[in-house]
């Protein structure tokens, strides 16, 4: 009893409990970040229908996040260590969400700069849905139906995403999904906090062309909630787990909303310039 008490019940009561303050901590941060002059200020209010969108963009772009974990655990066995890997990736999600709530923030105030801010954003979710694409046709039989779509989109795509690649190949970092080394507790918690930075800084960049269009403060729960609902998947089975964030329909779904959302960006970043030319 005292070995499922230690290796289940309290690893998974902690990440509930650190879901919690995390949303805490981000609701009071939003409360300090409207204490400074801004055009409009961020409502700390909860919809059902931004929670959705933060929980579903969020556990679509965590695959890569679901593979490395699943191997760092597996490297670094034990309930300590469990519990280290959950709350330093939890804390290191809720950094890089402020981190880029911060940006969105001062940026919207300079049209130009928010513009351009959005375009890197886009950019990256276009790279993210040709990635998408590129599984799911790795796992459609060779004569599926969805073959030639989908390599016609993706031809699309690599020729767009290969305009960005200079930009983009500078500001994203890559880190190997297998490489993964065995570490002290304090340690594996330190480096935990940086693995959202190093795996999901693309993902991140990509919040900021929704930041417009749904309440922050909702979506960020989504967020928080997704690294929630993954890491216990992790951690009763993380070969399951891995399997299902690469399902075909995920990446499907993930795709098609990655490509929708960043056409939303692209519109608002040319109506942003049109403004400040037209003025």
């Amino acid at each position: 009893m005292n070995k499922f008490l230690k290796e289940q019940v309290i690893p998974l009561l902690l990440t509930f409990v650190t879901f919690i303050v995390v949303c805490v901590i981000f609701y009071f941060f939003i409360h300090i970040l409207n204490l400074l002059p801004s055009k409009e200020k961020i409502h700390p209010q909860i919809r059902i229908q931004d929670v959705l969108v933060g929980l579903t963009i969020y556990l679509k772009t965590s695959i890569d996040f679901a593979i490395f974990i699943g191997n760092l655990m597996r490297t670094n066995p034990g309930w300590k260590k469990r519990i280290a890997i959950e709350i330093g990736t939890a804390v290191g999600n809720a950094l890089g969400t402020i981190v880029i709530l911060i940006i969105w923030n001062f940026f919207r105030e300079v049209p130009l700069l928010m513009a351009i801010m959005i375009v890197i954003a886009s950019a990256v979710l276009l790279r993210m849905a040709e990635e998408s694409f590129e599984e799911l046709n790795s796992k459609l039989k060779p004569n599926h139906s969805l073959n030639t779509p989908l390599l016609f989109i993706n031809t699309q795509l690599g020729f767009i995403n290969n305009k960005f690649k200079p930009i983009l190949g500078k500001l994203i970092p890559d880190l190997s999904l297998t490489n993964v080394k065995v570490m002290s507790v304090i340690s594996l918690a330190m480096f935990a906090i940086s693995i959202p930075f190093i795996l999901g800084l693309d993902d991140f960049a990509g919040y900021i062309p929704l930041f417009s269009i749904i309440n922050v403060f909702g979506f960020a729960v989504g967020v928080f909630l997704g690294h929630m609902i993954l890491n216990i998947g992790l951690f009763l089975s993380p070969k399951t787990t891995t399997k299902v964030v690469e399902a075909p329909f995920v990446l499907l779904i993930g795709g098609v909303a990655f490509v929708g959302i960043a056409a939303w960006g692209f519109y608002e970043a040319m109506h942003l310039v049109v403004t400040v030319l037209l003025h």
